[in-house]
């Protein structure tokens, strides 16, 4: 296999050049939620069909991830990037020109196709820069806190933009991003791919992605046309056919799309598994919210974005120092636990909500509390989910996380949306002489929504208990053990003889790793 080479002077200017890319990223998955409201009144869609402005960017994406992050494997991460970068600003510019809900949803769909090929080459990109480096935790701290915060800072750049300019802006700004960024890859990067080049398993990208889709398309079209939908019922019963046809391909054929032994690995399986709960209870929250403080405080766009500040800030905060400071001495098993057990609080502060509720003492404690919960998620789950891979496969454990992240949030927004529907019809029907029901129906419905994710979360605080290892650290062992297996640092694994890190299942190892 090639050997890797980091160019050491230039390793915090590729941290900053992936930070910036992953969070242009991660921002669309939220910018259009302010905005929402404004692009309905121009563009004169209904309340129904809003979910997919949301919807359509995170089921492309989800959906190719894994498809993104082998061809950065397979043709090099630079160059993939800068596709990504390119594609990304078009789509954005399609978007911001858009006079007609389907060509806004065809837009954000694009943006989602070409963010599949942008984040997992950024990610991986920066697990093989800080391979075997005592940096590593601070870089994946910094990293994991712009990828945490990037979400909730949509929210404050979309309200100004919104109210400042237009609702386009929340698209056009992509360029703002992307051009520079793309300029600096092109001199800064150095291209690596794998020489042989194998091809690309297109039975498994097929099936994969046509399962994550049939997944995240059943959830939302049985939020605008019901549970007993012929399209919802053919999706959700293709979803699993489907997924289960592509792990019998992958344990088949020669060059899967998806080695198994990277995501049976207890610590990678516990992060991917982590982030993508915390996805669907995230992105959720974000869009309730969003509409709660609206609608029900009369916030406006800006004020709405700056009430999410609190949440970025604490965010931040705590995925740095967690990841720099404290699992060193306690591991992620703990934090992540803690996490969970935090987001868990916030959504149930989140369900004491009423039409009579302020913002300081109803949205802004649980709005703390989630921060915290989030940061000490995000930075240990993303430093964790990509250590123990060679090179070669670091794209596409880079791909999973991304892929948890979004589909989780996407299937997440649209069984909440469901759920957050249904309550608020029961509760017109049994209290229609009621004054003020109205009001009164959709922050019940924003509570029961609440409520769920507070049990999503619940959920993950279980996996994550029973499939984390006990000791998983998040770092390299040792330098030495490091470099044993092509610089990534050992997390919960077994260890060879001679101490170096030895990942995957006994039959999916290879000698030639073992020093």
């Amino acid at each position: 296999m090639p050997t890797q080479t980091v160019r050491e002077p230039n390793r915090w200017a590729v941290l900053g050049l992936m930070s910036v890319a992953q969070l242009m990223v991660v921002l669309d998955a939220t910018i259009v939620t302010v905005a929402l409201p404004s692009a309905q009144r121009a563009l004169h869609f209904s309340p129904e069909s809003r979910q997919w402005v949301v919807t359509a960017y995170a089921l492309a994406f989800g959906s190719l991830l894994l498809l993104g992050g082998k061809v950065g494997d397979l043709f090099g991460r630079k160059w993939t990037l800068i596709a990504g970068l390119v594609g990304f600003s078009g789509a954005s510019a399609i978007g911001g020109l858009a006079q007609s809900f389907e060509v806004l949803v065809a837009a954000r769909a694009l943006q989602g196709v070409f963010a599949a090929l942008l984040a997992p080459s950024a990610l991986s990109i920066l697990a093989v820069t800080f391979a075997g480096s005592e940096d590593r935790n601070k870089a994946f701290g910094i990293y994991g806190a712009v990828a945490g915060g990037a979400g909730a800072l949509g929210l404050l750049l979309g309200g100004a933009l919104t109210q400042l300019i237009s609702w386009r802006w929340c698209l056009y700004v992509n360029l703002v991003i992307a051009v520079p960024t793309t300029i600096v890859a092109v001199g800064l990067l150095v291209n690596q791919g794998d020489p042989d080049r194998p091809h690309i398993d297109i039975p498994g990208a097929l099936t994969w992605s046509l399962g994550l889709f049939a997944l995240v398309f059943g959830f939302s079209n049985a939020e605008t046309h019901g549970w007993g939908a012929t399209a919802t019922v053919v999706a959700l019963i293709a979803s699993p056919l489907l997924l289960t046809a592509f792990v019998l391909i992958e344990r088949r054929v020669e060059h899967p799309l998806l080695p198994l032994h990277v995501v049976w690995d207890r610590t990678r399986g516990g992060a991917y598994s982590a982030l993508l709960l915390a996805g669907a209870g995230l992105l959720a929250t974000f869009l309730f919210l969003t509409y709660f403080v609206q609608r029900t405080l009369a916030f406006s766009p800006l004020k709405t974005g700056l009430a999410f500040l609190p949440l970025t800030i604490v965010l931040v905060i705590t995925s740095t120092v967690v990841q720099i400071r404290v699992i060193q001495r306690t591991g992620v098993k703990p934090v992540v636990l803690l996490g969970m057990a935090l987001a868990v609080v916030g959504m149930i502060l989140f369900t004491q909500l009423t039409p009579t509720s302020s913002y300081g003492t109803a949205v802004l404690p649980g709005l703390l509390v989630l921060g915290i919960g989030m940061g000490c998620i995000f930075a240990p789950t993303f430093s964790a989910a990509t250590l123990g891979v060679a090179p070669n496969e670091a794209g596409i454990a880079s791909g999973m996380v991304n892929t948890s992240q979004q589909i989780g949030g996407s299937v997440g927004t649209s069984l909440l949306s469901t759920i957050y529907a249904t309550a608020v019809a029961s509760y017109v029907t049994n209290h229609s002489h009621v004054p003020g029901v109205v009001s009164a129906a959709t922050v019940h419905g924003d509570t029961t929504a609440f409520k769920w994710a507070a049990g999503i979360f619940g959920v993950g605080f279980l996996l994550a208990l029973l499939i984390l290892p006990a000791r998983c650290e998040g770092r390299p062992a040792s330098l030495r053990a490091a470099v044993a297996r092509f610089g990534i640092g050992n997390c919960g694994h077994e260890e060879s003889e001679e101490g170096a890190a030895v990942t995957g299942p006994p039959a999916s190892r290879e000698p030639a790793l073992v020093p």
